[in-house]
């Protein structure tokens, strides 16, 4: 029985070289010079510390930036609210995303249902798979994830089985 897997991944290499690229860059920019604006990664957080606010947020820009030159969709992160760091200086911490959440998952699941396909989805952690009778389906099933509203994922297409 022909299926596929529906998946949300991070080319982790993609983004430790667009981290790379981007300390250069803030190492050489002027309008960074002598604002202590330094961007690491840890596990799964990038955390941009900076004297400013403002300096801060144009680190993360920055960052984005690389990100897209890169291929790496921005919908992966999830960026919170600049909060107080050590010395004064203002931490700003951006969370990588990878994975379908159960929630996103179900609501997948209802999408592909209420198009009346001749599929059947099944949630399987943080991927989904679907499975179908014909390529055809499974070919509109991609179909209707990609158009579909509201999910605010980046998904892949993988596995896809005959």
């Amino acid at each position: 029985m022909p299926s596929f897997d529906v998946v949300s991944k991070v080319d982790w290499s993609e983004v430790q070289n667009a981290l790379g690229q981007a300390e250069r860059e803030i190492g050489q920019r002027f309008d960074f010079k002598g604002t202590d604006t330094t961007i690491e990664r840890n596990q799964n957080t990038v955390v941009i510390l900076s004297s400013t606010e403002e300096r801060a947020r144009a680190a993360l820009g920055v960052f984005e930036e690389k990100l897209v030159r890169r291929k790496v969709s921005l919908k992966h992160l999830e960026r919170k609210d600049p909060e107080p760091g050590p010395r004064g200086s203002t931490r700003l911490t951006v969370t990588i995303k990878e994975g379908i959440e159960p929630e996103k998952a179900r609501q997948m699941v209802k999408i592909i249902k209420d198009s009346k396909l001749k599929v059947q989805p099944a949630i399987q952690e943080d991927t989904l798979r679907v499975s179908g009778k014909k390529r055809d389906d499974l070919q509109a099933a991609i179909q209707v994830l990609r158009s579909a509203e509201g999910l605010d994922i980046e998904l892949q297409f993988i596995n896809f089985r005959d």
